[in-house]
């Protein structure tokens, strides 16, 4: 197990904090059959070659050997390896919804990148610790900011790359014995489009056989791989549209959307808005394990929201009511999401001009300063003005606070 791990030169390869040479012991960490010493390894790891999203020269180099990890069934959480996984090859995936990874992008941003990586120094220089000098930063920061985008974009390419080499396996853990190895790997195979043919195939497989009586799959599991199955391209059937848990139909309609587009059913279509319009019954405590879906971290609201905009003009009305009946109703991130798809609906034509009179705004918009007047919770995050929500707002001219809109829109606050 992990034979070739000490022959790479680690302290000459780069993580968020200079040389990668503590990476070894955290990967053996995964291994540990203690839950603490594996939790503290898997921290590390996040830490060190996924951090805050960036990924960095050693975080290729270490995807192998994770692999390695999933491959073996001594391997004590596979599932958490599974989630290191996906998250070195797409960074944070909330940014990438509801189309999916785009990465024929990020190789052509990528383009040059090889070569500056190729030109970076190690880590440190010197010998002597107490006179090693961090070179690595100059480097970096001599680039011009054209060429740092080609350099961290060639790097997660790379990343990417690496983990899209463990493909076919993440395809047979969709048979594991355990739903949240299952969920974890139909989560992971849908960031890889250019391996949709085989993978389509190996969900539809799974789909199948999570719907069969008595095989212990949870409904978290069958929806990510529905999910999933849109965001390589294939719709799911429409039956699931009709079935009696709701985030089976919910994930349906998501994943009918991302690949039916503007040609949607109706029954997709009633289902996302319907979604939308009505608050959970899990909006207090988050859902259950049993039917936790990994993508935005779980915040189906959210991703309905980002799906409505796959949905085309003919259902942007009821698209705008349904987001204006939840808008009320969310705050924080979640509100960053419904209130960014609303603005773009109603300002079609983009921003206005600030001060615009109220007047003169469309139905459409000052439908939307209303709510935003009326309403609380949008503005905050953790029950403080939330500056992403105000910046938001001011960019499509409309005022940076509930008080403020108020008195825009003639009420006394």
């Amino acid at each position: 197990m992990l034979d070739g791990l000490d022959d790479i030169d680690w302290a000459q390869l780069s993580h968020a904090y200079g040389a990668a040479d503590d990476v070894p012991d955290q990967l053996r960490g995964l291994l540990s059959p203690d839950p603490t010493t594996r939790g503290e390894a898997l921290v590390d790891l996040y830490t060190n070659v996924f951090h805050q999203g960036s990924r960095f020269e050693a975080s290729a180099y270490a995807v192998p050997f994770l692999l390695e990890l999933l491959a073996d069934p001594a391997t004590p959480d596979p599932a958490a390896v599974l989630g290191l996984l996906s998250a070195l090859a797409v960074g944070y995936g909330e940014r990438f919804l509801p189309e999916g990874f785009p990465v024929a992008e990020y190789r052509r941003a990528a383009e040059g990148g090889r070569e500056l990586l190729a030109a970076k120094p190690p880590p440190w220089t010197g010998t002597d610790k107490s006179k090693k000098e961090y070179v690595e930063y100059t480097y970096v920061e001599s680039l011009s900011a054209a060429e740092r985008g080609r350099l961290r974009a060639y790097v997660e390419v790379a990343t990417y790359d690496a983990v899209r080499a463990g493909v076919p396996l993440l395809r047979t853990l969709l048979t594991h014995s355990h739903p949240r190895v299952r969920r974890a790997a139909a989560y992971a195979l849908a960031w890889f489009s250019q391996e949709a043919d085989g993978s389509v195939s190996a969900l539809a497989g799974a789909v199948d056989a999570a719907a069969e009586p008595g095989v212990g799959s949870t409904p978290g599991e069958l929806a990510t791989m529905l999910v999933a199955s849109g965001l390589l391209g294939a719709a799911p059937d429409v039956r699931w549209l009709a079935d009696p848990r709701p985030v089976i139909r919910w994930a349906a309609a998501i994943g009918r959307a991302r690949v039916l587009g503007t040609v949607a059913d109706r029954a997709t279509v009633e289902e996302l808005l319907n979604w939308v319009s009505a608050l959970p019954d899990d909006a207090g405590t988050g859902p259950v394990e049993d039917e936790w879906v990994p993508f935005l971290d779980g915040d189906r609201g959210r991703y309905t929201a980002l799906a409505l905009r796959q949905l085309g003009p003919q259902h942007e009305d009821r698209a705008l009511d349904a987001l204006l009946d939840r808008l009320p109703t969310v705050t924080g991130e979640q509100s960053l999401t419904v209130l960014g798809v609303a603005l773009r609906l109603a300002f079609p034509d983009g921003p206005k001009a600030a001060g615009t009179p109220v007047a003169a705004l469309p139905t459409r918009q000052r439908r939307l300063a209303e709510v935003l007047g009326r309403s609380t919770e949008p503005w905050l995050i953790d029950g403080q003005e939330f500056g992403n929500v105000t910046m938001l707002v001011g960019h499509y001219g409309l005022p940076r606070s509930r008080e403020a809109m108020l008195t825009y829109l003639g009420r006394v606050p």
